[in-house]
């Protein structure tokens, strides 16, 4: 049992919790990560991890191996009356992860736990969070372990990623608001025999209602049908197979047999969400903090891009590089945010799924199949369900002074990889491999080889990086075709990268027309962007949140 001071006490273990440790850790801090639960849950759950989710893991270099665990499908089709209305090909979004990767949740977990045991640090089960409360400095508690003996804690800061049934959210009496939605629902997780893609899901629009195959394997299946209007009692059964081949059989395209089932779930749609996701040192993650329908796949997803944005700004506060206020309001104000486009996105597609009205019915196949049927339409919605389209525009961590026809990505936007070349030896690399996890990025842009220019933007970064030390990581940008002087002044700054947008489309994206700067967050969003460059406002910006100490 763990009674080393920590700085983060984690409570819960599913994926939001483990990401939300191997997050922190990455940045430097010390956690623990408790759940009550005396195993790893077997069930295959949440399926999905998309494009911007896989990005995200990289920083930990977990990607890979998550590729190496799962199984890449190509896109979706949607069937109406006997025909294919829609076909989506996500290969080809802008991402070094430009695929679905289905991924039962139980694997997820294993592949975290796996990483924070290579890093020392295993999930303590059985230990479970009886009471807390908060004080100024830090927040104290009573847990419960698994000889029914009680521990005391102190924590700088708690993290509540125990599921839609919070301890914490419970103990803070944050209201969840929101509603069931009126269906019932059946799940199958189960073997499929007969006429079904393996690498794309394959949805069935029915008159009764809807049918779903998400692939877990070549052979097997997540089945998902609605029931109709929900019943007075509490959830619906489980089903029995015949159920669900009743199902498959009333709604899918013919031919299917079903066998082998592993997991057979009735289950009803809540949408719920809470205010505030910080209150205090204690801040909700995941489900705790917002819950809604599986329709997009982006529930986990989005819980675990929740981790990954409050650890960057949690260590930079413990580590009195960060101001607590607009750092840690942040949190809160971006996810939550996020958290309510999702709501509503999944809420929707959950509508449009199970209409009854036979000329809605009608409408809708008409809708689809026309909208999807224009490339812009299909690139907007890869965009959106692979997470790439997320952004924090309307964040107060989020400035600019830019030109108005200058064009390019926003402050708050995702930072897209780019594919460049060392100056010093002509070795490829990408944007993403370069960047640091646990430093902002200046990116410095001065779209020519002018030695001049390159020199000034070198002593941008190095008076910036006095100011704010052991904070800032800087890289020199040449657009493609410049060569860059042979020097290695760096201004008295850690030394400067310097690369060449191989194909010149990073300067094409970013809008980098004239001598630039950018700053990119942590977690790979672009926070601040100058053109052109101005030291007074980098440092105007960075003192916003960060503590100045040069």
């Amino acid at each position: 049992m763990n009674t080393t001071p920590v700085e983060a006490l984690i409570v819960g273990a599913g994926p939001v919790g483990l990401t939300m440790v191997a997050g922190l850790m990455r940045q430097g801090m010390t956690c623990r990560i408790i759940d009550k639960a005396p195993l790893p849950s077997d069930k295959s759950k949440a399926l999905v991890v998309w494009s911007r989710t896989l990005e995200l893991l990289g920083q930990l270099d977990l990607a890979e191996t998550f590729v190496q665990a799962g199984m890449k499908i190509r896109g979706a089709s949607i069937y109406g009356n006997g025909k294919r209305l829609v076909h989506v090909e996500i290969a080809g979004v802008d991402s070094p992860f430009g695929f679905p990767l289905m991924i039962p949740q139980c694997d997820t977990e294993r592949l975290l736990t796996e990483h924070l045991a290579r890093h020392g640090l295993a999930v303590e089960r059985q230990v479970e969070l009886v009471s807390f409360t908060e004080g100024p400095d830090a927040v104290a508690g009573k847990l419960k372990l698994a000889d029914g003996s009680e521990q005391t804690f102190a924590v700088p800061w708690l993290i509540g990623c125990d599921g839609a049934h919070s301890t914490i959210r419970h103990t803070l009496g944050m209201p969840f608001t929101g509603e069931a939605e009126q269906n019932d629902w059946l799940l199958a997780d189960i073997h499929v025999a007969g006429p079904l893609a393996a690498d794309e899901m394959s949805i069935f629009w029915h008159e009764k209602g809807i049918l779903a195959f998400f692939p877990i394997t070549p052979q097997r299946f997540r089945v998902i049908a609605d029931l109709g209007p929900a019943a007075a009692t509490g959830k619906p059964a489980e089903p029995t197979l015949a159920d669900v081949q009743a199902k498959v059989d009333e709604r899918g395209p013919g031919g299917l047999t079903l066998l082998d089932p592993v997991w057979l779930a009735g289950f009803r749609i809540n949408e719920r969400k809470v205010a505030d996701y910080r209150h205090g040192r204690v801040f909700l993650a995941g489900d705790a903090a917002h819950i809604h329908s599986p329709a997009g796949g982006q529930g986990m997803n989005t819980g675990m891009q929740d981790a990954f944005n409050l650890a960057w700004k949690l260590a930079l506060v413990e580590r009195g590089a960060g101001q607590a206020q607009p750092l840690l309001d942040s949190y809160s104000l971006e996810r939550s945010a996020v958290g309510d486009q999702v709501l509503h996105g999944a809420g929707m597609m959950t509508l449009v799924a199970t209409l009854r009205n036979p000329l809605a019915q009608y409408a809708r196949n008409r809708a689809a199949s026309m909208l999807c049927s224009f490339g812009f339409v299909q690139d907007k919605f890869k965009s959106a369900l692979c997470e790439l389209s997320i952004n924090y525009r309307h964040s107060p961590l989020s400035a600019e002074k830019w030109p108005k026809h200058a064009g390019g990505l926003h402050a708050g936007d995702r930072l897209p990889d780019a594919s460049l070349t060392s100056v010093a030896d002509g070795s490829e690399t990408t944007l993403f491999a370069e960047m640091s996890a646990d430093r902002h990025t200046l990116l410095l842009l001065p779209c020519s080889g002018d030695g001049r220019v390159i020199a000034q933007l070198v002593e941008l970064a190095g008076v910036a990086q006095q100011a704010f030390p052991d904070v800032l990581s800087a890289h020199v940008i040449l657009g493609a075709g410049k060569d860059a002087p042979a020097t290695s002044a760096s201004g008295g700054m850690s030394p400067v990268s310097r690369w060449v947008d191989s194909t010149g489309e990073l300067h094409q994206k970013l809008g980098a027309n004239e001598p630039t700067v950018m700053v990119v967050r942590p977690d790979g969003y672009l926070g601040y962007r100058c053109q052109p460059a101005d030291i007074e406002g980098l440092l105007a910006y960075l003192s916003g949140y960060l503590v100045r100490k040069g």
